[in-house]
């Protein structure tokens, strides 16, 4: 993965429309390439919201924002990068296409990403870290990151924010978490987590940003990790990697039923539809399973990547092809679950 080039070594950015080009054309298309500007973009909208939160918390940081291949916060940089792919509907189409999800590609999606990357942020741009109160109750900053985690749905030690209870992989994903649930307007945090052990994360947390209120953050570099402007890689590349260190690869125990509900022959693509409908698709398997949201986002990834490396298109009327995915879901979840190791990766 060839991140590090210098700018004098990549030639011009072609014309490219997103609107128009090729689905193979795209994928041969080099990152660096894609015309894309943050300013113009929804997500900048999503920024400036951002920067309004922090201004009504008395928080001076305002991080700077950036175009990476995913979402994240250097260590020491008071600002992160987002991927590239939330910022054109073409992008996040084949986002959803190939990898069966696009992170942060709808503005509640992206705010509560931003929130918790800005977590990170503060906490670099004041050197939050070295707070001895805050090692005793979070855990340190360097203890090793974990390749996956293995998280209890049931614990109160933690808040919930993010899918997969994030802030169970590591303590600073804990802070950023934290620090997520307390920015985010009306999440009346202080009610909800009462009976919580996470309130004394909270209450500290508090107490911490009190004494940084409307004070210059310490650290100010600006940082850019990883720039999109420097990437030389290919979509195709780029989801060649992606799909691999997902377990995207894999082959499909769910394709012969998923042949049955759907066929070679329609207009609408199955993955598509298995999409726009995961919302129906997620609550109604979690009803009649029980199942944790993010379990069942996983077998439906499998599902979606399964349709589209079958060319599946939906043949029958849509509310039947959802009933029948919905049964066929809930019968193989419990299968699905202990085949698939119940581990988040990172």
């Amino acid at each position: 993965m060839n991140k590090g080039l210098k700018r004098d070594q990549i030639q011009p950015k072609k014309s490219i429309d997103l609107r128009t080009i090729s689905r193979e054309d795209l994928l041969q298309t080099r990152l660096c390439d894609l015309p894309l500007k943050l300013s113009k973009s929804w997500a900048q909208g999503c920024i400036t919201k951002l920067y309004e939160e922090l201004a009504l918390k008395d928080i001076r940081l305002k991080p700077h924002v950036w175009v990476s291949d995913d979402w994240f916060s250097p260590d020491g940089v008071p600002g992160f990068a987002i991927p590239f792919f939330i910022l054109h509907p073409r992008l996040i189409a084949l986002e959803q296409e190939l990898i069966g999800e696009a992170e942060g590609g709808d503005r509640a999606w992206c705010m509560m990403l931003m929130r918790h990357e800005t977590g990170h942020c503060i906490d670099n741009a004041y050197h939050l870290r070295k707070n001895k109160r805050r090692q005793l109750l979070f855990g340190l900053t360097s203890t090793p990151y974990p390749v996956s985690y293995q998280p209890n749905i049931r614990s109160r030690q933690f808040v919930r924010h993010l899918d997969g209870n994030y802030a169970q992989a590591h303590p600073d994903e804990d802070w950023a978490e934290t620090f997520a649930v307390w920015l985010t307007p009306r999440s009346s945090w202080r009610r909800v987590y009462a009976s919580w052990p996470a309130i004394k994360k909270l209450n500290l947390l508090d107490e911490i940003l009190e004494n940084v209120r409307s004070e210059k953050p310490i650290v100010s570099k600006r940082a850019r990790m990883d720039d999109i402007s420097q990437m030389t890689m290919t979509l195709g590349e780029y989801y060649q990697i992606k799909r691999r260190r997902l377990g995207l690869n894999k082959k499909s125990p769910l394709k012969k039923d998923l042949k049955k509900i759907f066929s070679l022959k329609g207009e609408v693509p199955a993955w598509r539809f298995v999409n726009d409908s995961k919302v129906q698709i997620i609550g109604q398997v979690a009803k009649n399973t029980r199942l944790q949201h993010y379990k069942i986002k996983k077998m439906l990834r499998e599902v979606q990547n399964t349709c589209r490396q079958e060319n599946l298109k939906v043949s029958n009327k849509l509310g039947e092809s959802r009933k029948q995915l919905i049964t066929l879901m809930t019968k193989n979840s419990e299968g699905f679950v202990k085949s698939s190791p119940p581990r988040i990766i990172m």
